[in-house]
């Protein structure tokens, strides 16, 4: 049996934020070993935020022109999706952009193991038949992986995940969208505006659940009029595929939906049992790994990006990162804060959100007044004319007299996130807000107006 190998730091998971730590630990002079069973740089760059943007922005042209006759006299455009697949996987290869990544984490001093680590103990990681003993500890950053319902009939069967549709080369003629959350509501637009005859089936009551109420009726709005269907307060009850395509048997109804793709986007999931959280004391069935302000998880051990349970976000796991390569280092700084957590679903129009939503904050207890103001009823708005949906809606304590969540939805709404992030963020005094001097005409300037009409 083969002693193991020492180093300072093992970073299972180079996703975002785990190739974040990695490479950072290792420009400070740290002997960093990074793990990665798939390729480097997780799911964002290769699956997930910066494909399936380059598809939005593909499709979100593709509407633009088509409002073009109501604006500026007739337009024409023949959607290509082969082009639009090309470009997201470009001249290079996953496999040439994983090794460029690989390099660069190298480059700096660190070492890169290909396998799936599993911890062994404190500050120990096994990798194949190699294990690892890290003088300061661990980090753990696996991410997530694709929540699968149990609909009888769908295990076997060739559905889509995510990663399936941003591979996709060629355009199916129908597709059926299970889960109305913001991956789901966004490849259904997609593939809508390509002329896919689209279905998407949500089992809450509206899409969008966990944010406001206006904003999954603006998402059903706006997908209805780009020709999808839109079912919500029903699920799959059965799925079958005869090797041509998929049909799905909803609960309670007769009607059964037919189409040449399944896509399932009913969110995702944290599976810690592989990584034998059990050795270290934590519980290898619990939703999450729990950390603290400093995003330790135990003695020697940390935890960032998705299977912290704090978000399913590019942008949190990297301010998680941040935090943890501080404390690794001993250097000071803030612990985390999420109440000003924000996120945006890239449809259009974009629908940003930033801390509680109204229903959140009535649920703490909190005395609050609320505004919501068209986008449409602004300069801005008007000038735009087609494609000018969306709404600033804000929530204040009203015991405070600050902003503790707020709605920012419209042709780029999640640009005009950002001051009303900093406001949550920073509890600026909504009395201050209110005489601040919003530049005319922008689409932020309905902040101002929606200040105006809290009640």
């Amino acid at each position: 049996m083969s002693a193991n190998e020492l180093t300072d730091v093992v970073v299972v998971g180079l996703g975002p934020g785990g190739e974040y730590i990695a490479g950072t630990l290792a420009e400070a002079g740290l002997d960093v070993v990074g793990v990665e069973s798939e390729l480097v740089g997780g799911e964002c760059p290769y699956w997930g935020c910066v494909p399936s943007k380059m598809m939005i922005r593909a499709q979100n042209l593709l509407a633009e022109v088509g409002r073009a006759p109501a604006l500026a006299g007739e337009a024409v455009v023949t959607p290509d999706w082969a082009r639009v697949a090309g470009r997201i996987r470009g001249e290079a290869t996953d496999d040439w952009n994983d090794q460029v990544a690989a390099d660069r984490f190298t480059a700096k001093g660190g070492r890169l193991v290909r396998g799936s680590g599993r911890l062994a103990g404190p500050r120990r990681v096994t990798v194949g038949d190699r294990t690892f003993e890290a003088r300061r500890g661990v980090v753990l950053a696996t991410g997530t992986r694709p929540r699968i319902p149990p609909v009888p009939g769908l295990e076997g069967t060739p559905y889509w995940t995510n990663r399936d549709a941003m591979a996709a080369k060629e355009l199916p003629v129908s597709l059926v969208v299970l889960g109305g959350g913001a991956i789901g509501v966004e490849l259904a637009q997609v593939f809508a505006r390509f002329m896919c005859a689209v279905t998407v089936v949500e089992g809450q009551d509206r899409l969008l659940s966990q944010e406001e109420p206006e904003s999954g009726e603006l998402a059903a709005q706006v997908l209805r009029a780009d020709g999808v269907t839109v079912l919500t307060g029903t699920r799959a009850r059965q799925i079958s595929h005869d090797g041509s395509k998929f049909t799905v048997r909803l609960e309670g109804e007769e009607q059964l939906l037919c189409a040449e793709r399944l896509l399932v986007a009913t969110g995702r999931e944290a599976d810690l049992t592989p990584l034998a959280v059990d050795t270290v004391g934590l519980d290898p069935a619990a939703a999450a790994v729990p950390t603290n302000g400093q995003m330790r998880a135990g003695e020697g051990l940390w935890a960032v990006g998705d299977i912290t349970g704090r978000g399913a976000f590019t942008h949190v796991s990297m301010y998680q990162a941040e935090i943890a390569v501080r404390d690794i280092l001993g250097r000071p700084g803030p612990a985390a804060d999420y109440r000003a957590l924000p996120r945006v679903t890239f449809t259009d129009p974009e629908i940003g959100a930033v801390g509680l939503t109204e229903r959140q904050a009535r649920e703490r207890g909190l005395r609050v007044r609320t505004s919501v103001v068209a986008v449409a009823s602004s300069t801005r708005g008007w000038i735009h004319g087609p494609g000018n949906e969306g709404f600033i809606k804000l929530v204040e304590d009203a015991d405070r007299g600050v902003l503790i969540g707020a709605t920012s939805a419209g042709p780029t709404g999640g640009e005009v996130l950002y001051g009303l992030n900093v406001a949550v963020h920073a509890e600026v005094p909504v009395d201050r807000l209110r005489h601040m001097i919003y530049t005319y005409p922008t689409f932020h300037r309905t902040v101002e107006a929606a200040l105006g009409a809290l009640r």
